[in-house]
């Protein structure tokens, strides 16, 4: 399954690509940030961000994507634009018909490194060691974007073999219906 991590934002959008199953070594694709200027308007920040992220989808094609869920802040601009680039991330998805799964800073650090508590330094160490490589991606949106990824193939996938699992038990059970009859 190859999944395409964002860390949304309106200044700096990490975005991380991530091969892997469940139980196997995962494979880093690609990692990067999407950098829109502070001095252009908010609209023409948005139309920037979308064409990159319809750039990132076309050259890497995912299978899914995980955005980071927005959580409030004590700064309303900082929630407000990182909310508006993540219905951007969610909207190019949508239009290609991909699953969107949003997962939570805790949730990610839990996963890669099993503290919901971890600092960023603690994050970016794991998604190094996790997917092998020299050095640590930077900057830390890129991380953290490696990171959404590789929490969405270890617990999407089990969440979709599970869901698998509960379809097929329910396939061959008998209506609730035809069970009152």
């Amino acid at each position: 399954m190859r999944v395409l991590g964002i860390d949304p934002g309106l200044t700096r959008c990490g975005v991380g690509v991530v091969d892997g199953e469940v139980g196997r070594p995962l494979q880093l694709v690609a990692y990067g940030v999407v950098r829109t200027a502070s001095s252009l308007a908010v609209p023409q920040r948005l139309v920037a961000i979308e064409a990159a992220l319809e750039e990132w989808f076309e050259e890497h094609r995912p299978d899914a994507v995980a955005v980071e869920r927005v959580f409030a802040r004590s700064d309303v601009s900082t929630v407000m634009g990182t909310a508006q680039a993540s219905g951007l991330a969610m909207l190019v998805a949508a239009r290609r018909g991909l699953p969107v799964a949003l997962h939570t800073p805790s949730e990610v650090k839990a996963a890669v490194s099993g503290s919901g508590r971890a600092d960023k330094a603690q994050v970016t160490l794991m998604v190094t060691r996790i997917l092998r490589l020299d050095a640590p991606p930077k900057p830390a949106d890129a991380a953290d974007a490696l990171a959404l990824a590789i929490t969405h193939v270890w617990r999407g996938g089990a969440q979709r073999r599970l869901d698998a699992a509960l379809a097929a038990a329910g396939a061959g059970a008998p209506s609730r219906k035809a069970a009152l009859k």
